[in-house]
């Protein structure tokens, strides 16, 4: 006979939740950040290294007083800039009233707060510029239609002015515009830019460069690149071997040969990182972001 649980018959109802059953779902929110890269070994976390993601993970587990790990559109090298970059990071939602000193006032943004102290804990080389609520399908890295670059160089025979040497390449011999742009239209469109990219294992470097146009205001020279995506070292990379055409050194048509490359040419030596900004991510509409995530994911995977 069996013997009745001294404790008495079992409640009925649901069963109480595991440790591993999801009771909530963390926040997403979206960070726009910008920072000077020239302190940084580039934006992803490294050990040992002053890096953009870990100064700003350290100071939203701080805030948070919760592990956060940031994810970003564009995963920048050492040197290169932003004013443009777009994160997203998971806060867990009882965490969530911990990073803020006070409520919002009425009418202002909800985590302008955080905002304001973000920009009392973090170093001045780094700045987030705003924080909202992410919407439903959202991931700064995967959502991203297309990210856009500058890169800037000076001609003068002096260099480049103290105020803008952090941002500004010296280039002080000339250079051909018109024929740059003429090599920048051959490499614009859907291609295999394996020519212009440091290999990385399992990653693809089909991109679509949408856009590279030149501008010129005395001796400052702008480039302008826009692309779904960016492969490691491609903008600098494109430069470079612009830059060899600029100077008479390489035919315009010698770009386009390139795109016929199966790993990085050492024909050119790409452009310094520290002329290059990210300055813009765009997305679509909310409706469509999580669509854009799952073809973006499918296409970097095959």
């Amino acid at each position: 006979m069996t013997r009745p649980s001294p404790r008495g018959p079992r409640p009925s109802g649901p069963p109480r939740p595991t440790r591993l059953t999801r009771v909530s779902e963390a926040v997403r929110l979206r960070l726009d950040i910008a920072y000077d890269g020239t302190e940084f070994a580039g934006w992803a976390t490294q050990a040992g290294q002053r890096t953009v993601a870990g100064v700003l993970d350290e100071a939203l587990t701080t805030l948070f007083r919760a592990p956060m790990r940031l994810r970003a559109a564009g995963r920048t090298d050492t040197g290169v800039h932003a004013t443009g970059q777009v994160a997203h990071v998971d806060v867990p939602p009882d965490a969530l009233p911990n990073a803020y000193p006070r409520a919002p006032r009425v009418g202002e943004p909800e985590f302008l707060p955080l905002v304001r102290r973000l920009g009392r804990f973090l170093p001045t080389d780094v700045r987030v510029l705003g924080i909202a609520r992410a919407p439903a399908g959202f991931d700064a890295r995967f959502s991203a239609l297309r990210r856009h670059y500058t890169y800037r160089l000076s001609t003068a025979p002096y260099g480049v002015e103290p105020q803008r040497a952090r941002y500004v390449t010296a280039w002080p011999r000339p250079l051909d515009v018109d024929a740059m742009a003429a090599a920048s239209r051959d490499l614009v469109g859907l291609h295999d830019f394996a020519g212009f990219c440091r290999h990385r294992p399992n990653a693809t470097t089909i991109r679509d460069l949408q856009g590279l146009d030149w501008s010129r205001d005395g001796e400052l020279i702008t480039a302008h690149v826009t692309a779904d995506a960016f492969c490691w070292s491609m903008v600098r990379s494109l430069v470079g071997a612009l830059l060899a055409v600029g100077e008479h050194r390489r035919p315009v048509s010698w770009c386009r040969g390139l795109l016929t490359a199966t790993s990085r040419s050492s024909d050119f030596a790409a452009a310094p990182p520290h002329g290059l900004t990210l300055v813009g991510v765009d997305y679509p509409p909310d409706d469509e972001l999580e669509a854009r995530n799952l073809v973006t994911r499918d296409l970097r995977t095959r």
